[in-house]
């Protein structure tokens, strides 16, 4: 079938949504605006693939290879992502059950992971803090530009990120956008039961007493598209290239239509022509 764009862009036009005047728009992070977590695979799945082979019953009972336990581990935590990193963890903790281990809370293994990314994007953030490297290295093509955009023509925007809320502030502050997301910042907590993209989305509905159609979500993951189709919202899809070994996420576009975008794109370069489309 011959794909549909808007206008001369990059657009594609998979479904139009229902007709309605966007005024909020709620934003995904990583590989949706920034690229400062790319390849956090590559520091996730070799940390799981090392508890799970110390398990005592991993050799005899299950009799895997170190190929099939990677393969397993990369298979959930890809189906898995776009939720709190903690869904990630619990599943984690029942694969150390299931090989005869005993598993440990997942937020040890969610802190054990997060100490193994801050070696590699704490130093990114001190780069952009002392100056050495440029926002522009770690922002998705067009972002920034989307962002003031839709700020200027009156539209409330939000961050809501399955990444720790301290951690999604922080991105937001270096990256130079935090100003911009008048709606506010929010991440995953401590209780992760108090915290997820489909909640955050309610609440605008409900604060801002808006049908489906005038609230845009914008993500690189089936999760916030599909809870944008749930409520009747604007679904944008955003199948960005993500660097890791393992080839996460290589089928994002397909995934992303699977999960019900309206619209899909690789970046936000033309997210311009979008809100133009869209009358906003």
């Amino acid at each position: 079938m011959t794909k549909k764009y808007v206008n001369d862009s990059a657009v594609e036009i998979v479904e139009e949504p229902p007709e309605g005047s966007v005024r909020h728009a709620v934003f995904d992070l990583d590989g949706t605006i920034s690229l400062l977590r790319d390849g956090w695979q590559d520091h996730m799945v070799p940390m799981m693939i090392e508890t799970l082979e110390a398990c005592p019953g991993r050799a005899n009972a299950a009799r895997e290879s170190r190929e099939e336990l990677t393969a397993l581990i990369i298979d959930f935590v890809d189906h898995l992502t776009g939720k709190q990193t903690i869904y990630q963890m619990i599943r984690l903790a029942e694969e150390v059950e299931k090989r005869g281990g005993t598993p440990e809370d997942p937020l040890v293994y969610k802190e054990r992971y997060n100490e193994r990314l801050l070696e590699t994007f704490g130093e990114r953030i001190r780069r952009l803090e002392s100056g050495e490297a440029s926002p522009e290295e770690f922002l998705i093509t067009g972002s920034m530009k989307f962002l003031e955009e839709l700020h200027r023509r009156g539209v409330r925007c939000y961050l809501a990120s399955g990444t720790d809320v301290e951690f999604v502030r922080k991105d937001a502050e270096v990256l130079g956008f935090a100003h911009l997301l008048e709606g506010g910042i929010f991440g995953a907590l401590p209780n992760y039961e108090d915290f997820s993209k489909a909640k955050v989305i309610a609440k605008i509905l409900e604060d801002f007493e808006l049908s489906g159609p005038e609230l845009m979500i914008v993500g690189d993951g089936y999760v916030e598209i599909e809870n944008a189709r749930a409520v009747g919202a604007i679904a944008f899809g955003i199948h960005s290239s993500e660097n890791n070994r393992y080839h996460m996420n290589a089928d994002k576009r397909g995934r992303l239509q699977r999960a019900g975008a309206h619209f899909l794109a690789p970046t936000l370069d033309d997210g311009i022509a979008l809100l133009d489309h869209l009358g906003i």
